[in-house]
């Protein structure tokens, strides 16, 4: 083996171990304050271990129950606005020739264009006039907007790669439009509108910005209970509520990848 060979793979090893380091030491670190009872600098590792934290956190006058029953019940409600709308734009938009179709797809796209906190703060104002800061109601509107990027987007891909033929063919058959949308469009699409649900719940339950301007102080959430606890400097509660968001996150990622498929996605600019 060359000099060239051996320093090759050593600068490989270096940058793979940065890699993983940059991606699995955070992760690794706060896995430790779940668990650390008494942990201070210049000390490594924690000097004293237990669950007491947990308790803390799930118990019956605490608020973490509550702000996670608030976070789910958010993003189901979520989920349900966002494909209510997502469902009808996305078959017009992947299945119908209406005029103007990119240009609609990037309307779609203009929330994410302006930094989310101006957007959420105009929001908040517009919001506090119709009576919706401090509700469900508002905050749900407001993971919408965030949501609907991702939910219109997909759905359009989904709609976009259902074969015609197979639709012709049910026509042929003499079913109605309803009918071929029920038993053939639907049923083809829906892996890429629940792979939508999935990324609008996530978006959800991990949205902070719009929570905050417009929830606060009525609507709590886990990543409202975890800003309030890192700011307090209470590390132990803020990891335990991240890691309590990281579990679902990692278990619907890898629900998407089952559920949506690259080829899928390249029909959205088709």
């Amino acid at each position: 083996m060359s000099v060239s060979q051996v320093f090759g793979g050593v600068l490989r090893g270096l940058i793979l171990g940065l890699i993983a380091f940059a991606i699995f030491g955070p992760i690794a670190n706060m896995l430790l304050w779940t668990v650390a009872e008494v942990w201070y600098y210049p000390h490594k590792l924690p000097l004293e271990w237990g669950f007491s934290f947990w308790e803390r956190v799930f118990r019956p006058q605490g608020n973490a129950r509550l702000s996670l029953v608030n976070s789910i019940f958010i993003a189901l409600l979520t989920v349900v606005v966002s494909l209510a709308i997502a469902i009808p734009a996305g078959l017009a938009l992947g299945r119908g020739r209406l005029p103007f179709r990119s240009l609609f797809l990037l309307l779609f796209l203009l929330p994410q264009a302006f930094p989310s906190l101006a957007v959420h703060m105009n929001i908040a104002r517009i919001f506090y006039s119709l009576g919706l800061n401090g509700t469900y109601a508002g905050v749900v509107l407001v993971h919408t907007i965030q949501g609907l990027v991702f939910s219109v987007w997909i759905s359009t891909a989904a709609f976009a790669a259902v074969d015609r033929e197979l639709e012709e063919a049910a026509r042929n058959m003499g079913a109605g439009p309803f009918r071929v949308f029920q038993t053939v469009t639907l049923p083809l699409a829906l892996p890429g509108i629940l792979a939508s649900a999935i990324f609008v719940f996530l978006i959800s339950l991990d949205e902070f910005t719009g929570t905050y301007f417009v929830g606060v102080p009525d609507i709590t959430t886990l990543p409202l209970l975890l800003f309030t606890a890192s700011m307090e400097g209470n590390y132990q509660i803020a990891s335990i509520t991240a890691l309590i968001l990281l579990i679902p996150s990692i278990a619907f990622m890898l629900a998407v990848e089952k559920f949506l498929k690259a080829e899928v996605l390249a029909k959205v600019g088709t």
